[in-house]
């Protein structure tokens, strides 16, 4: 058996299936109904507003007509038939189709039992109006018919809206390469501007500062420093030199590089993301609907009923042919829900407008579905629990020969701000934020891959690592060595800096910790939820930053296209279902992959249109709340369902003469009212038991912190905090 990608309904994988072929994977579907919508999603959106609008401008005329009687009675019912046949025939086609593939593939489905009871309402009130002598009752039930067509396609428009942006997170993905390159010819003497699509494997191309890198390649000349935030998510910039790999579509900040390529075309980082965002938005399949499977049994329950209640009343019962096939038709029309088709949106839009004032947006009714079985949560790291941007940590001051680590600071900042490394920024940004004067400096150079040069006021500055001040005849000392292990062993990068050939003191920078992260995954293993920390930073990084949050477990060293393997894997392990809470591009493969993709709000758009969910206001107390709002939002699915049924369900025995030996066949003469009044019971009940909703509140939505945060040390609410230190 394999699973409609659109609907969620298990199809049988023989001859005459309905299948679909993309790239070499074969998708089968219920319906072409189904299949129209997963081939030409955009199209067929447009083309349901259309009927669905249509619909609803025609239904509300049968309604008004059918309770108000403002035409003569001799002919309301004829214009009551002019009005229906287009909403029972056009827009309600859709529902007959879906009735022949069900037909075809042996089973009933929401489609079935939607066009036999409206079929049935239809035909009936039809023949009453054409030969009112037929039937002892001139009752119609135009109205029903229309109402319950006009209810369900105003439902399907709500789930497949959500749809919308299915695809517009590919074209962002693709929006990021760029369209030319600079490839080098005749032995790199001459230079040629290419489309990137002619770019071959072992050309060689020229990179200037500023521009994207066309394509995957290998550094063969010049040093610079390269932006891969838009792929790696990774916010500080990478150093290349000769030797050194460079992806495609990231961006190179400071030097002039020459690079071979490598990988072209559907081989780059670039494309395989892509490819697996296609893969696993085609693959995934939507909530599976509780309504198909009610109606899976409910339609053959139904129509037995109906045939057993004409035949019975017929042979039995001795009341005739006519009011045995109006038990027949009383029967079918008053098992149709009308209410079925409010009920699933009903909650969702309640749920969906609550998730909305707190900052959180549901894409759709299936993610609210997996949101109750989520056992596990990924979390990337960089931008998602971190802030994305490196924050000056500590500051040490080796001697207060040189003003101690306030001058230590500012001389540190006037020689970085004439660098544009993200690092470098930081050191200026908390110099500013210390209400120091960060001059210009005189001269600037910078050591690619190891530090810079500066000189200001007479002094010769120079920061960098351990290599750059022994070329440069520094002495570090041993222990001056072990403080930048330590630091560099909570995660931290540590730079020396040198003033006048002499080593005055160390700046630690790190990606700081978001607030309200811890608090927010204590939350989770409250829940009962298994936290873990997925990134492509270095193990020992990774786990300083999992150790100030309590993850326990932490993936580390995962390249983009790795990502989605990891939650494949984690998936297959059967522990429930896995959520992925992500910022970046190379993150999307991995929220379309998982069951659940939770996209925080402040990432790129690519994640936010990959995610299910995306969390406004970039808290990440909000994915305890999303999957809290979740867990109610289904409830109330499932209680509207019942409710959508209950009503008409307890109806059934009357429609098939319970009450016709103890009041007569003129019981008939009431089932248009109590029709009716089944319709209006049920969708008040719906929508009343929807609003309920209203009434949730996130747990951290209360004024004030929780009592449990202020039991936490000073040290574990600003982790990594920003501190001096006087160092000899």
């Amino acid at each position: 058996m394999a699973k409609d990608p659109v609907c969620g309904m298990f199809v049988e994988e023989k001859p005459g299936a309905i299948r679909h072929t993309v790239d070499g994977r074969e998708y089968f579907f219920c319906s072409t109904q189904c299949l129209n919508e997963f081939t030409a999603p955009e199209k067929e959106l447009k083309k349901l507003k259309t009927i669905t609008g249509v619909s609803i401008a025609l239904t509300i005329p049968i309604t008004v007509l059918t309770y108000l009687m403002i035409l003569p009675k001799e002919i309301n019912s004829y214009v009551l038939l002019a009005l229906a046949i287009p909403v029972q025939f056009w827009a309600g086609w859709r529902f007959y189709k879906g009735t022949r593939d069900a037909i075809k593939a042996r089973a009933s489905n929401m489609d079935t039992l939607i066009a036999v009871g409206t079929t049935a309402a239809f035909l009936y009130s039809t023949l009453v109006t054409v030969m009112p002598g037929l039937f002892p009752f001139e009752g119609v039930y135009f109205e029903t018919a229309a109402i319950i067509i006009t209810l369900i396609l105003i439902g399907r428009l709500l789930e497949t809206r959500t749809k919308e942006k299915a695809s517009n997170a590919v074209r962002k993905l693709l929006d990021l390469q760029p369209r030319m390159a600079r490839v080098l010819r005749d032995g790199g003497k001459r230079e040629e501007e290419v489309p990137v699509e002619q770019v071959q494997e072992g050309d060689l191309f020229l990179v200037r500062p500023g521009e994207r890198i066309p394509t995957d390649g290998t550094v063969t000349e010049g040093s610079s420093s390269v932006d891969e935030s838009a792929v790696t998510g990774e916010s500080i910039p990478v150093d290349k030199s000769a030797g050194a790999q460079v992806i495609g579509a990231t961006i190179n900040k400071s030097g002039l590089l020459k690079a071979r390529a490598t990988k072209v075309g559907q081989d780059t980082v670039l494309s395989q993301i892509i490819a697996l965002v296609q893969e696993a938005r085609t693959g995934k399949a939507p909530m599976q609907r509780m309504a198909d499977q009610i109606a899976k049994y409910f339609v053959p329950a139904v129509i037995a009923v109906a045939v057993a209640s004409a035949l019975a009343w017929y042979f039995i019962g001795g009341i005739g042919l006519t009011f045995s096939l109006l038990a027949f038709v009383s029967v079918i029309i008053i098992a149709c829900p009308c209410a079925l088709g409010i009920a699933t949106p009903a909650a969702l839009m309640m749920g969906t407008g609550k998730g909305a004032e707190n900052g959180i947006l549901f894409k759709g009714g299936e993610y609210l579905e997996i949101a109750r079985k989520v056992r596990t949560v990924v979390f990337d790291k960089t931008g998602t629990l971190t802030k994305g941007q490196p924050e000056v940590t500590d500051v040490m001051a080796l001697s207060e020969t040189m003003g101690g680590q306030q001058e230590l600071l500012r001389l540190a900042a006037i020689a970085e701000s004439g660098s544009e490394h993200t690092l470098g920024q930081s050191v200026v940004r908390k110099a500013k934020e210390q209400g120091l004067v960060v001059a210009s400096p005189e001269s600037f150079e910078v050591v690619s891959g190891h530090g810079l040069k500066a000189g200001y006021a007479g002094h010769a500055i120079i920061i960098g690592n351990r290599k750059m001040m022994a070329d440069n005849g520094v002495a570090v000392p041993d222990k001056v060595s072990a403080t930048m292990s330590r630091l560099e062993t909570e995660g931290k990068t540590a730079t020396l800096v040198s003033v006048d050939g002499r080593l005055a003191g160390i700046v630690a920078m790190a990606d700081t910790v978001k607030e309200h992260a811890r608090e927010a995954i204590d939350s989770l293993k409250e829940m009962g939820i298994q936290v873990i920390m997925l990134t492509g930073d270095n193990e020992r990084t990774a786990k300083a930053i999992a150790s100030s949050l309590g993850i326990d477990r932490v993936i580390a060293q995962v390249l983009p296209q790795e990502k989605e393997q990891v939650i494949a894997r984690l998936k297959s392990e059967g522990k429930g279902a896995v959520a992925m809470v992500g910022d970046g591009i190379n993150d999307a493969p991995a929220l379309a992959r998982a069951d659940l993709g939770i996209a925080i709000g402040s990432g790129t758009d690519v994640a936010k249109e990959t995610g299910g969910i995306i969390l406004i206001k970039n808290d990440l107390r909000d994915v305890v709340a999303a999957l809290e709002l979740g867990r109610k939002t289904v409830s109330k699915i499932k209680q509207n369902l019942f409710w959508a049924f209950a009503y008409n369900t307890g109806l059934i025995p009357i429609a098939a003469g319970a009450l016709v030996p103890a009041f007569g066949a003129q019981v008939y003469e009431w089932l248009p009212l109590l029709a009716g009044g089944a319709m209006a019971m049920s969708s008040v009940s719906v929508v009343a038991n929807s609003l309920l909703l209203g009434r949730y509140r996130p747990r951290f939505a209360a004024a004030g912190r929780p009592e449990k945060e202020q039991m936490r040390t000073e040290k574990e609410l600003k982790q990594p905090y920003y501190h001096y230190t006087e160092a000899t």
